[in-house]
């Protein structure tokens, strides 16, 4: 056969006259797609052919993007069906656990150490006035290593399935930068009032010495933040419970410049909506094909 008759088969999927006994390629035929080679999935110009040989992207991935899980008798298992990965993992979510076991080692601490030590270093790491004039970096990261309440609080709580459920979704380094920044900005926010008001006169000068840690500040803005990035029969719900908490415990004025911080780093994490969903559609999008990442290449070459 000549090498015109291989091309005319190429494109019909049909034997060339003169050449019987052939059987046309399978998957070829008269509504083949003209220059596209048969058998050879994710070529240009075929979205049929693409559509049969690639899987769905919702049926393989999850809404992180990731992919959903194994095969076990030719069934795709969704990780929107497995328990566990509500909770951090080493591998899925390595910023999550790591600090969730920093965090179980600080309360063990506060909880048995020596109270006279644990005093001082609660003291040593708390981001009131005093110690941020003095060395503010060092207190915004020490606060964040302790839980007011303990482990069983529920700030803890929510630091285990929320960060999880956002470090799935964005990644570990964005949900760090999530989590303080929240921590930071909230805290700043709500210490700087205060220097100003003693300043003033109208706080006394023992409002610089207030005792201030914890991690709340940067769980309520990964909250906000993973409202965001949910369906909104969920998003909505969540918001709602979570602000109505934090308009409660500032309606009972019991510690209100925390309450104002919980409530403005509900606020941040909304805030950052449209940055994290830019940030998951970058995280999420498929890897170019290798013939595009080499078609310019070839057309370089072929206009030269």
């Amino acid at each position: 056969m000549s090498w015109l008759g291989t091309a005319d088969r190429t494109r019909t999927g049909r034997a060339p006259s003169g050449a019987p006994g052939r059987r046309p390629t399978p998957g070829a035929g008269p509504d083949a797609q003209p220059g596209l080679l048969p058998g050879i999935p994710r070529q240009r110009g075929g979205p049929a052919l693409a559509a049969q040989e690639i899987p769905d992207q919702e049926a393989t991935t999850g809404q992180d993007g990731t992919p959903a899980g194994g095969r076990r008798g030719g069934r795709v298992r969704s990780w929107r069906f497995l328990p566990w990965r509500l909770l951090p993992t080493p591998a899925g979510t390595p910023f999550t656990f790591g600090y969730a076991l920093l965090l179980v080692a600080t309360s063990l601490i506060a909880e048995y150490g020596d109270p006279g030590l644990v005093s001082e270093l609660l003291r040593g790491s708390s981001t009131d006035v005093a110690h941020l004039a003095q060395s503010p970096l060092m207190v915004l990261v020490a606060s964040a290593l302790w839980i007011a309440g303990g482990m069983t609080s529920a700030y803890a709580i929510g630091f285990l399935f929320v960060l999880t459920a956002l470090e799935r979704r964005l990644g570990g380094l964005r949900t760090a930068a999530v989590f303080f920044g929240g921590h930071v900005l909230a805290t700043l926010a709500t210490e700087l009032p205060v220097a100003f008001s003693v300043a003033a006169g109208r706080l006394p000068e023992t409002s610089l010495h207030r005792l201030d840690y914890g991690i709340s500040f940067g769980v309520m803005t990964c909250i906000g933040a993973l409202a965001g990035l949910l369906p909104a029969w969920l998003r909505w719900p969540l918001l709602a419970g979570v602000g109505y908490l934090a308009v409660t415990d500032l309606l009972a004025y019991a510690d209100p410049m925390t309450d104002w911080g919980h409530l403005l780093s509900l606020t941040l994490g909304v805030a950052a909506w449209p940055l994290l969903r830019r940030w998951r559609t970058h995280r999420t999008r498929p890897a170019p094909l290798l013939a595009d990442l080499r078609r310019p290449v070839l057309e370089g070459a072929r206009t030269s």
